[in-house]
């Protein structure tokens, strides 16, 4: 007797574990975050949602915390709970390779936001340096050749590194712009910025010197603005990308120079859309990126890009 109902037990435990995949039912959209709250990768979430509402799927999110081992981790586990695709944001496909090869086992498609082409990755958007581009350009053209480049990078993730590479390439012809470059963290961005800009400003007092704060995503840049705003220094320009709502407002008071709106909820809502294309077309399917163009936004076009673009300021 006694037997039968540890069996029973068992049994019952083992169907409880099971359920969580039996409740997919093969229509769970997996999500892996970098950053969940950070105000871009909420924005990309808020459009995949949208899209996979409308497709009919539940969706599950993951907060990796800037950790490429919870990425793989997230991913394998979505991969055993036989999710019907899976996104990866913003960590490269060269980061999470166990994941990849498990995903691809079960047959589970991988795109990535940010994280680029390879191995089994079906498709990318947000890619770094495109969107990066038109700001670094500003802020050369600002510095008139020369001067002083603080840049907060950050190189766990693929966005990030892509847009380092970017401003490198772009500043060999430059050689009397130098650059003191500080990677910060995952969480702490704004606090990391705030810190290396304090240090930063030490050894560099007003004078005549063209100085310029860069972050490879608006935050660290934004957590600059306020060792700036404490010192009373209005001579170092500051930029930013991707265009979340707190940096527009900056930009608006004339706190920061510049930064590059990233669309990211049309491109969480295109990538879910794709998906389904991509999940019909199986072998067929040919990897590809399909990135939306960003829009340079600054303290000249800030209100007439405000009209034009009313969302962007709320999120």
């Amino acid at each position: 007797m006694k037997t039968a109902i540890f069996s029973a037990l068992v049994a019952s435990a083992l169907v409880a574990t099971a359920s969580p995949s039996l409740a997919d039912d093969g229509k769970l959209l997996g999500i892996v975050s970098i950053a969940a709250n950070e105000a871009n990768n909420v924005r990309y979430i808020n459009g995949a949602k949208a899209a996979a509402e409308e497709l009919g799927w539940d969706v599950d999110v993951v907060d990796a915390a800037g950790s490429a081992d919870q990425a793989n981790s997230a991913i394998q586990n979505f991969a055993g709970r036989g999710a019907v695709a899976i996104i990866d944001m913003v960590f490269p496909y060269s980061s999470i390779g166990a994941g990849l090869a498990a995903a691809d086992s079960a047959g589970i498609p991988v795109v990535t936001w940010g994280g680029g082409l390879g191995r089994s990755v079906a498709s990318t958007n947000g890619s770094g340096a495109p969107i990066a581009a038109p700001v670094i350009d500003k802020m050369i053209a600002d510095l008139n050749g020369k001067g002083d480049i603080l840049a907060l990078t950050y190189r766990t993730g693929e966005v990030c590194r892509n847009r380092e590479v970017l401003l490198d390439e772009k500043l060999k012809d430059y050689p009397d712009i130098n650059v003191t470059k500080n990677e910060v963290r995952i969480p702490g961005y704004l606090e990391d910025g705030a810190q290396y800009a304090n240090a930063w400003l030490a050894s560099r007092p007003p004078g005549d010197e063209n100085l310029a704060i860069w972050g490879c995503w608006d935050d660290p840049a934004i957590g600059a603005i306020g060792p700036l705003r404490q010192q009373g220094r209005t001579d170092v320009e500051v930029y930013g990308v991707n265009g979340n709502a707190q940096a527009l407002e900056n930009i608006r008071r004339g706190h920061m120079t510049a930064t590059a709106w990233e669309d990211s909820y049309t491109e969480g809502y295109d990538m879910v859309m794709l998906l389904e294309k991509i999940i019909d077309e199986g072998d067929a399917w040919e990897p590809k990126a399909v990135e939306v163009p960003a829009i340079l936004v600054t303290q000249d076009n800030i209100e007439t890009f405000l009209k034009e673009h009313p969302d962007a300021y709320g999120n």
